[in-house]
């Protein structure tokens, strides 16, 4: 069992939020509740999980300490349809469907789910599980369908002019000189980070002000405009874009909902939110969450504590929005990273500092720097962060049996550069992987290939998905005859040695390229080559002397070429182990 992170250091981004929580809390006489706010109106991507992400970790952190807290997240599915996002199963003919709540659009072709909301909430939904994330789900169409924000439309309604002149304020804030241009690079990635709703209107018009947008009963959209509104009566006159008007009463109507500037402050005082992240694009002036602070009081509720955090990219790839095709999601992440992993990456930046997630040629990088926290964590010299973000990242507080649940991560650990060259050199035969991967940790016997999972199999996915084509190592069916015999007489001898050695035994010299058939053997026999051409010991160490480097490296490319006709590929013991002694020597042999 991971050791709870109660002693991580105080500048720990998430004890000290978790400390502010607790505190904001009890200073309004309330339990601690954290919230997100997700829109399922596209893929889901990685950015938005930093909104998942952030409460989890403080929710999470204040249950190891024993506290009660509920982690609510909101499914925005009554949200309005804003475009059309380039996915697979989508085309133009849903362009008929903009304006209409989420909830109500179909979901792609091929898809199972009853409409656009759940297909993409459903994938979520699946990478939490996977990533430990506990939390209440509460669906947006659910909550005003039912009527069950009636009262608190109302009181929005009854109260609009005094709304209205807070947001006055605010739009006066935005017209102002430190507004961000509309072409700016902070426009953009707010405009590219945002589901749509910071962007929403709200609620100003030429017929007054109105906090509450109703969807047209007859088109479904909400290209509606509210034209008159009886306090006494709730009588409500809208008319839409396609012709219809209508006369309803609010006190009943179920079928719309209130602006995002009002809708979000609305919700934080009936779910008696405390503590509730948001990125940067509701967090500059004039936006929702600044515009709250003023709003919430009339819903008689404190704005709650609310960090900003900031963007999460894909190394190699512009900023995510979820408007636009291809982006990578949770799920997709979670194909190539063990949960684990994916939740450290979230957790060891403060959210106000933003960070990639490579998946691209970076990744097995990721796995290198996660097996090192993990020694440093077993080893004496461990720091209280080191032990606090592993454990926060292996495993989770489960309240339904309060104790700590460690999620799944592989038995026995070999690096992901090595399983996915393996994977790679052998297009993922299970018989030949376990023979090589068996060969490189001769000392401990490794009897099947389930030890080395899930990595292993995130490594194949990794491989199969990611790998450009062009990186893919595929080796010679037969030898390069042409290049064998371009081959001067030094270059012939080095390959001589390898194949054969120098007569003089290992570790000073080099034997036969088969008799120490295991990763540490071949690495002696490839890195020797060189030195002793040079007349120096196959084992001598020799540090800063380019000419023995640049030999070795030619030796290296010329090794690439016979085996796989390229000047680079995964690292030559590898290769050379994955090939195969026979193989190996009828590539590269030289010949008379």
């Amino acid at each position: 069992m991971s050791e709870a992170p109660q002693n991580a250091p105080l500048d720990d981004w998430v004890t000290r939020l978790a400390d502010e929580a607790v505190a904001f809390a009890e200073k309004n006489d309330t339990p601690v509740k954290v919230a997100s706010g997700i829109s399922p109106s596209g893929p889901i991507h990685l950015g938005n999980l930093r909104e998942v992400m952030v409460p989890h970790l403080v929710a999470d952190e204040l249950r190891r300490r024993g506290r009660t807290v509920e982690h609510i997240i909101s499914w925005d599915d009554f949200d309005r349809f804003r475009k059309v996002p380039k996915v697979e199963g989508v085309d133009s003919s849903w362009d008929q469907h903009i304006g209409k709540p989420l909830t109500r659009v179909p979901a792609p072709h091929g898809s199972d789910a009853e409409n656009w909301a759940e297909h993409f909430r459903r994938e979520l939904e699946g990478a939490l599980a996977d990533l430990g994330v506990e939390y209440t789900g509460i669906s947006q169409t659910r909550m005003y369908t039912s009527g069950a924000y009636i009262d608190r439309v109302l009181h929005a309604m009854a109260e609009r002019n005094r709304i209205d002149r807070i947001l006055e304020r605010y739009r006066t804030l935005d017209r102002g000189e430190s507004a961000p241009e509309e072409n700016s690079q902070e426009a953009q990635d707010a405009s590219d980070a945002t589901s749509g709703a910071a962007e929403d209107a709200d609620g100003s018009g030429d017929s007054g002000y109105y906090p509450y947008k109703p969807y047209c009963s007859a088109c479904g959209t909400d290209f509606t405009t509210v034209t008159a509104y009886d306090d006494a009566s709730t009588e409500l006159r809208y008319t839409c874009r396609c012709g219809h008007e209508e006369t309803v009463l609010l006190r009943e109507h179920v079928n719309g909902k209130l602006v995002w500037k009002v809708d979000w402050p609305m919700r934080w005082a009936f779910e008696k939110v405390t503590f509730e992240p948001s990125g940067v694009d509701h967090q500059s002036p004039g936006s929702s969450f600044a515009v709250g602070k003023d709003v919430a009081p009339i819903f008689g509720w404190r704005r709650p504590l609310g960090p900003m955090y900031a963007f999460v990219g894909i190394r190699g790839m512009a900023k995510m929005s979820s408007s636009k095709g291809g982006v990578p999601t949770a799920a997709i992440a979670l194909r190539y990273l063990e949960p684990p992993l994916l939740r450290w990456l979230y957790g060891r930046k403060k959210p106000n500092q933003s960070f990639d997630v490579a998946l691209d040629g970076e990744l097995p990088r990721t796995y290198d720097e996660w097996d090192a926290l993990t020694r440093k964590v077993g080893g004496e010299k461990a720091q209280p962060g080191d032990i606090a973000a592993r454990a926060r990242a292996a495993s989770v507080l489960d309240t339904a049996t309060g104790t700590v649940r460690e999620l799944p991560l592989t038995p026995r650990t070999m690096p992901y550069r090595t399983l996915a060259s393996v994977v790679d050199i052998t297009t993922g035969d299970d018989e030949q992987t376990l023979r090589i991967l068996g060969a490189l940790e001769p000392d401990d016997e490794l009897a099947g290939l389930d030890p080395l999972r899930p990595r292993l199999d995130r490594a194949t996915a990794w491989v199969n998905e990611q790998m450009p084509a062009e990186e893919r190592t595929v080796v010679r069916a037969e030898p390069d005859i042409e290049l064998l015999a371009s081959l001067g007489d030094f270059e012939r001898e080095g390959l001589r040695l390898l194949l054969d050695g120098s007569g003089t035994p290992a570790p000073e010299g080099l034997g036969r390229l088969e008799d120490d058939w295991t990763l540490a053997g071949i690495t002696h026999q490839v890195y020797g080559v060189a030195k002793v051409q040079r007349g120096l010991g196959a084992d001598q160490i020799v540090k800063g002397d380019k000419e023995l480097g640049a030999a070795q490296r030619a030796f290296f490319v010329l090794l690439y070429r016979l085996l796989v006709g390229s000047d680079t590929g995964p690292r030559l013991p590898t290769l050379l182990l994955a090939v195969g002694a026979e193989r190996v020597r009828a590539l590269v042999e030289p010949g008379a």
